[in-house]
């Protein structure tokens, strides 16, 4: 640019006919002669002692005019790798420094073993730094077995822990009348206790602390007194007629209400105490009963007896009651396809395994259980009715007592139907199906310590 704009100022005019020489200032001279000095004149500056060059840097023109070919070959590329990891001596001033290009994590590491960490930068709202290293989870502490009370307790905390707040919401600073009694009646039904055993506890409280000042304690000791005033007739054990021999025990109940578990949980007490015990799978209509029927066999040591699915079931259970028969087994468990007691042809099917059974042996069958999920509610009231009538039920079983559970339908149920109930369970598990006591089902419901 300099040069053009001095062969501009020499020859400005040039073509025309000039009427003077054109003639420049001492000023303009300084000005071109500075314009058109060289600004990439090369200056003898010092040189930094012994300067290394890891790697020949890449142009469009080849290697950089500060170095020569015989320069860049002065030393080995491995030399000067192994000279950059020598230590640097403490007083020195300058630190070698190399245009390789290393790795993020080895600068890392050496900013922070030479010099002061890095601020860790402040994340705006939403966002958190990710941690480094994940630590090693720890060895979760063996948990100790709870007792069969405290299962209880747990599967009926959502009857307990509704109903007792309610009552002690109920009691909170407050005489005993007829208004306050009405609502805790109407709280225990709520609670699916039935009207029979609500109107027992009322009476007692009223009978006892009408018009005093009562707590909410008081009331859940009435009422858990109460409840085993109910329950107590009914809890029995389920007794065997061992003089039959098979004893047959048939299971009914609607879907879901876990008669198949139940039955291996049943055999496993049975075969454990050295009985011998045949399972008959009668739920022709699902394969995943008859498979997991056999499962529970092979567990419990049972004989294990199936057909084919879709097969007539009646006819599965005669098959059964013969071989049970002839290879002296001592009980006979046969399990039923789940159906809804609303169900007529369903129902007769049912009722026709009774009579087919009933033609080999007229006891047989010698107990007929019903199982009932704890969380079915009133509904199961009803079911119990209808599975009486057809199959002469004499006998319940409670199942899924699971935290979820409205366990307090069975007091209801017990203090209508006044039928016997040999077992409840609280989990899957081969261990959780235990005889029902009256004492502890009412403690736990009234969420009372034992």
């Amino acid at each position: 640019m300099a040069l053009g704009f001095i062969k501009k100022v020499f020859t400005f005019g040039k073509d025309k006919a000039a009427d003077a020489p054109t003639r420049l200032t001492a000023e303009e001279k300084a000005a071109i002669g500075a314009e058109s000095e060289p600004k990439d004149r090369h200056e003898d500056l010092p040189l930094a002692e012994d300067p290394v060059i890891s790697a020949e840097v890449e142009t469009a023109a080849g290697p950089s005019d500060d170095f020569s070919e015989e320069d860049l070959s002065l030393e080995p590329l491995e030399l000067l790798q192994a000279e950059t990891k020598e230590e640097v001596p403490a007083d020195s001033d300058q630190q070698p420094q190399t245009m390789q290009d290393t790795d993020v994590s080895d600068s890392v590491t050496a900013a922070s073993a030479d010099g002061p960490e890095p601020a860790v930068p402040v994340l705006p709202k939403g966002f958190a730094a990710a941690e480094l290293g994940a630590a090693e989870p720890e060895a979760p502490a063996p948990s100790e077995k709870l007792s069969w009370f405290q299962r209880l307790k747990a599967g009926l905390f959502r009857t307990s822990s509704q109903l007792t707040g309610q009552i002690t919401a109920l009691f909170t600073k407050r005489k005993l009348d007829d208004e306050t009694l009405e609502e805790l009646e109407d709280l225990l039904i709520q609670a699916d206790l039935g009207v029979e055993t609500a109107l027992r506890v009322t009476d007692t409280l009223a009978s006892e602390r009408y018009g005093k000042d009562v707590t909410g304690e008081d009331v859940t000791r009435i009422m858990a007194a109460e409840i085993v005033k109910v329950l107590k007739p009914v809890a029995k054990p389920l007794a065997l007629d061992l003089s039959h021999k098979p004893h047959v025990i048939l299971v009914v109940g609607v879907n879901g209400t876990g008669k198949t578990t139940t039955i291996g949980k049943l055999a496993a007490k049975l075969s454990g105490s050295g009985l011998k015990v045949m399972l008959a799978a009668g739920d022709t209509f699902r394969a995943a009963a008859i498979e997991q029927l056999k499962i529970w066999a092979d567990r419990t040591g049972s004989t294990f007896i199936g057909t084919k699915l879709g097969a007539d079931a009646a006819g599965l259970a005669y098959e059964a009651f013969e071989k049970a028969k002839a290879e002296k087994s001592d009980v006979l468990i046969i399990d039923t396809a789940g159906r809804l007691q609303n169900k007529t042809e369903l129902m007769a099917e049912l009722e026709k395994i009774v009579r087919v059974l009933g033609k080999l042996d007229p006891d047989a069958p010698h107990t007929v259980l019903q199982t009932l999920d704890a969380t079915t509610g009133q509904n199961a009231l009803q079911q119990v009715e209808i599975f009486r009538n057809i199959a002469g039920v004499n006998g319940l079983i409670m199942t899924k007592l699971d935290g979820t559970a409205r366990g307090g339908i069975l007091v209801a149920i017990a203090a209508k139907h006044k039928l016997p109930v040999y077992f409840i369970g609280v989990g899957e598990g081969i261990d959780d199906l235990e005889p029902f006591e009256a004492e502890d089902f009412a403690s736990a419901i009234a969420g009372i310590a034992r």
